[in-house]
């Protein structure tokens, strides 16, 4: 297999095991309180956005991983997927520069402009935070 291969496969088995407890929580109330499934993909999204406001690159690919594919209830959104691996790469994440170059295959120049305006805001916010 060639490398971006392996790091789709890795990126896969990141994403089962960060949203795994979502579907045992499933399995385990026997398909009842849809609910609460939708309460601990929030969560956990949620969780992965402070983490990722701390600097954290395996948060920030998360993410990219989150928005590229439609998981952990979010809709595939390629300019926010674009900006948390932009984010991910600069905190030397080399899974998120491959999935960036991949994502901005499917992309237009100006999506990949917004997605790096994003980019320089969201480090901007956190700069900020941070300070304070």
């Amino acid at each position: 297999p060639s490398k971006s291969d392996t790091v789709f496969d890795d990126s896969i088995n990141h994403l089962l095991v960060m949203f795994g407890e979502i579907a045992l929580t499933q399995w385990m109330c026997g398909g009842r309180n849809m609910g609460n499934s939708f309460k601990s993909a929030n969560f956990l999204m949620e969780s992965r956005l402070a983490d990722a406001a701390r600097g954290s690159a395996d948060a920030l690919y998360d993410l990219g991983m989150a928005y590229s594919t439609g998981s952990g209830g979010v809709d595939v959104d390629l300019i926010e997927a674009h900006k948390w691996f932009n984010l991910a790469a600069l905190n030397g994440s080399e899974e998120a520069m491959m999935c960036r170059a991949d994502i901005s295959d499917d992309m237009t120049a100006r999506e990949i402009a917004e997605a790096q305006r994003q980019a320089r805001a969201w480090l901007r916010s956190t700069d900020q935070r941070r300070a304070a």
